[in-house]
């Protein structure tokens, strides 16, 4: 049995094979910056494993486009790093009963949708946070004001709800907002750069290049942070 039979988040059947058209009509309603790049680009990252014709062209069973919806989903609405995502599915190939780092079992995360919506109430009720503490992650530019918040905005709020327990208030946390804004500065630059002299690309295909670029500084950031952790335990 091939590798991508055997990956399964949801238990999907093997039915009958996809192209990747295919597969970006069952899934562009739900992702709709979804594209042939990122597909070979979450390929790249062993996230998921689709089948090859005689001919070379990529074929996806069932089960692939369920691991493939879990992972865009969880990308989408838990902001994870993809390195991260893999280390999970990782350990339900090999049976285990992982959870995400948030907490999460993978049906629940599935079920998540960014479309919905909190008012301030909830998000205070969801997180566990104070008003005051809310007020706080607004006015120190880690959640916007607005009347109706997202899925983005409440995880945001139970990071900061974390890190207060460590003695971090809000406005420690803003430099970390101005050090987003800095790499994205640099990561769109360094896009622009690479396309200049070349055909035109496509703003979905800017963002998957930019995306791409985003998880090679993650990666980077998250290696430097470790070793830093280590001298300082030592």
């Amino acid at each position: 049995m091939s590798s991508s039979a055997r990956r399964q988040v949801a238990g999907a059947p093997r039915l009958t094979l996809l192209s990747i058209g295919q597969v970006l009509a069952k899934l562009t309603p739900e992702f709709r910056d979804l594209s042939p790049s990122k597909l070979r680009f979450l390929e790249d990252r062993h996230l998921v494993s689709p089948e090859r014709t005689p001919a070379g062209y990529r074929t996806y069973s069932p089960a692939d486009v369920e691991r493939l919806r879990f992972v865009l989903t969880v990308q989408r609405d838990h902001y994870l790093p993809l390195r991260v995502i893999k280390d999970y599915l990782d350990e339900v190939d090999a049976g285990k009963n992982p959870t995400l780092p948030n907490g999460q079992k993978a049906n629940r995360a599935v079920a998540l949708n960014d479309r919905e919506k909190y008012t301030r109430k909830d998000m205070l009720d969801q997180s566990g946070a104070l008003a005051s503490v809310l007020d706080a992650a607004v006015a120190s530019g880690l959640i916007e004001a607005k009347k109706l918040y997202v899925t983005q905005d409440l995880v945001v709020l139970k990071s900061v709800v974390e890190a207060s327990k460590f003695g971090i208030e809000p406005r420690h946390l803003r430099g970390m907002r101005l050090a987003v804004e800095r790499e994205i500065g640099l990561v769109s630059q360094a896009v622009k750069a690479s396309s200049k002299g070349s055909q035109a690309i496509s703003k979905i295909e800017f963002r998957d290049k930019a995306a791409e670029l985003s998880e090679v500084l993650t990666t980077v950031r998250g290696v430097l942070t470790k070793e830093a952790l280590e001298r300082l335990e030592s």
